[in-house]
């Protein structure tokens, strides 16, 4: 396709220059042009093909950074990254140093926050709009949120704190048919269109601001004229929430007709206060497969876009899909067992746990902290629930898990996915803080395996043997062909190798570096034992009695260095009376930029070179 309107566009001011019968076109050159090159880098398409008018509407009216946007979910943002300067750098996509999936105020200008997680932008965009009217800065706030994350608390929380002087604030909620409510009949329909048009606006200020210049009666007029209006709504349609917290209510029923969009977010400009646009869309517009299976095109590799099959959204050889299938057939002689996701049933691997158990399987939507309290509940009733989340994700419920589940030591299972160098998503997704929340409790059990052998025993060990919180923790991806076939011991810990000279401490998806640097430095005339540890925590004082021995001990983990394990054990060693050398590699940096795995290692310095660099380093010294 030639794209004759989107190659004239490189800042927000060239959407808004158009005129606006032009911008069909330029929404069907989009749409073309996110196909194709989402096909070849992977992303998130389908939420991306359903709000490529909306966001149009949005240039169009709004400039950017002058006027700022949000995204909640932020991979819905590609349209507005290709109308503010990043078009040629789409190729880059999720690639290393190339641009990332989400929202990044590090990479521009035009993104007005970082949004990797649901349920957070009505909050930002409160904050920013407020900000602007404090320092009395020109310009709007518009948050876009997916439906999904209404399932979410913070949007209510948020909602909550609405002021009605803010009419630098707009939200649009994108509804792509899994409805947060039900329709509301052909009257709200009426009153919403009435409410898109700029007459109505306008009489409504006009009408309030004349009655509160009338002495002594006109404001009291004023209050009743609002009381009743409102008094009316109710009795007439159901879906008064967002008035009832303060917003001005659209509804757009065609969210991909981009002149009606601009048609609401016009008339919003005039509002007298906060507004809201409740717009349909359809997920994966415009691409008939991601149409019709809008889940399996969430978040996809790269795919042939003219000859394509659903892509698959949980590999069937990934540590998730093991994981939930042998939790789908404990489920058959074990009753009690439950599982608990946020919104990631695919992602998590359940979809085997949902087809076999559907009563005691529970979507709670993008509502980490409910789950987890949930979750404990239900132990505490007797159930053995197993929450299933990803390593990111879980940092959302890290209060509800301390004050909830381990304060009362109650019968959970964590399974938490994406744990680790995490590729693609970058800095919002990467698993290393997990281990900082669970390992401060010595009577939780982290088990962190290596390959699917390992994944099983643990798995139905901790089910099984241990009563009380209890951790497994895996990558995301399959098991690595290095190590498919090494049998698990059933330790909670192995020491690989007889070197009392060196030795190296890793866990999980670590082992194959380990191994490959042992067999590096053996080739090279140097002696290297591995400590695997299969139970992370507790620290088993038996261990550090053992790990004393060592003249050189290195340990390396794809955790942030405070509260990592590594760090853990250095304690426990320097109370043990160990004089020797002790060095451990975590992850410094926090931020930890979009590549994929072997880069990401790379650049932690954890994978195989790097880790013989650091041993020879020491004793080349």
């Amino acid at each position: 396709m030639e794209y004759k309107l989107l190659n004239t566009i490189n800042r927000s001011e060239d959407v808004a220059d158009l005129n606006i019968e032009q911008l069909p076109q330029l929404c069907e050159e989009v749409r073309h042009f996110l196909i194709e090159n989402v096909s070849k880098t992977g992303g998130h398409l389908s939420a991306n093909l359903g709000t490529v008018e909306a966001i149009t509407a949005m240039h169009y009216n709004f400039v950017t950074p002058l006027n700022e946007f949000v995204f909640d979910v932020g991979h819905q943002c590609y349209t507005h990254k290709i109308y503010t300067g990043r078009k040629n750098d789409f190729a880059g996509l999720r690639k290393q140093d190339g641009l990332s999936g989400f929202p990044s105020p590090n990479e521009s200008m035009h993104d007005a926050f970082i949004s990797g997680h649901g349920s957070a932008s009505i909050s930002v965009a409160i904050g920013l709009a407020t900000a602007k009217k404090l320092k009395g800065e020109p310009g709007t706030v518009i948050a876009m949120v997916g439906d999904g994350a209404f399932t979410g608390g913070m949007v209510y929380e948020g909602m909550n704190n609405v002021k009605e002087n803010l009419d630098n604030l707009i939200v649009i909620l994108n509804d792509n048919k899994m409805s947060i409510s039900k329709n509301v009949g052909s009257m709200s329909n009426y009153l919403s269109k009435l409410r898109t048009k700029e007459e109505y606006l306008n009489a409504k200020k006009n009408v309030t601001g004349m009655l509160d210049k009338v002495p002594y009666v006109g404001k009291p007029i004023s209050n009743a004229i609002s009381s009743s209006k409102s008094a009316i709504r109710r009795s007439m349609y159901n879906s008064t929430m967002f008035e009832e917290l303060g917003f001005i209510y659209h509804k757009v029923e065609d969210g991909n007709n981009v002149f009606k969009m601009c048609d609401a977010l016009r008339a919003a400009k005039h509002a007298d206060g906060p507004v809201f646009i409740h717009m349909m869309t359809v997920k994966g517009k415009g691409y008939t497969p991601a149409e019709e299976n809008p889940g399996a095109f969430h978040g996809v590799g790269s795919f042939n876009a003219e000859k394509v099959a659903d892509p698959d959204v949980a590999p069937s050889d990934s540590f998730s899909t093991a994981f939930g299938r042998n939790l789908a057939d404990m489920a058959y002689s074990n009753r009690k067992l439950c599982a608990i996701t946020a919104a990631m049933k695919y992602g998590t691997g359940l979809q085997f746990f949902y087809k076999e158990h559907k009563d005691r399987f529970f979507d709670v939507g993008m509502a980490e902290e409910h789950a987890v309290t949930f979750a404990s509940a239900m132990a505490k009733g007797g159930m053995m629930p197993v929450v299933c989340v990803y390593s990111t994700f879980m940092q959302r419920a890290m209060d509800q898990y301390i004050h909830d589940t381990s304060l009362l030591n109650l019968n959970v299972m964590f399974a938490i996915d994406r744990a680790g160098l995490v590729p693609g998503d970058g800095e919002t997704h990467q698993g290393i803080h997990d281990i900082s929340i669970f390992a401060n409790y010595d009577h939780v059990p982290i088990a962190c395996p290596s390959n699917y052998d390992e994944l099983k025993y643990w798995q139905e060990y901790l089910i099984n043997d241990v009563k009380g919180p209890k951790v497994i923790r895996y990558p995301r991806g399959g098991q690595d062909s290095y190590i498919a076939d090494y049998k698990c011991t059933q330790n909670f810990y192995d020491v690989i190798g007889e070197s009392k000279e060196h030795i190296i401490v890793c866990y999980g998806r670590q082992f194959v570096e380990a191994l490959k640097a042992k067999k590096i430095l053996e080739e090279q005339g140097t002696d290297v034992s591995i400590l695997k540890l299969n139970l992370v925590n507790p620290i088993l004082p038996e261990m550090v009695d053992m790990l004393v021995e060592y003249k050189n001990i290195y340990s390396f983990e794809e955790h942030v260095k405070n509260g990592s394990i590594s760090a853990k054990l250095g304690l426990a060693l320097m109370d043990n009376g160990f004089k020797n050398n002790y060095k451990y590699t975590c992850v410094n940096n926090y931020t930890v930029y979009h590549a994929n795995v072997p880069q990401l290692q790379k650049k932690c310095k954890l994978d195989a070179e790097s880790i013989v660099e650091k041993i020879k380093e020491n004793y080349e010294n």
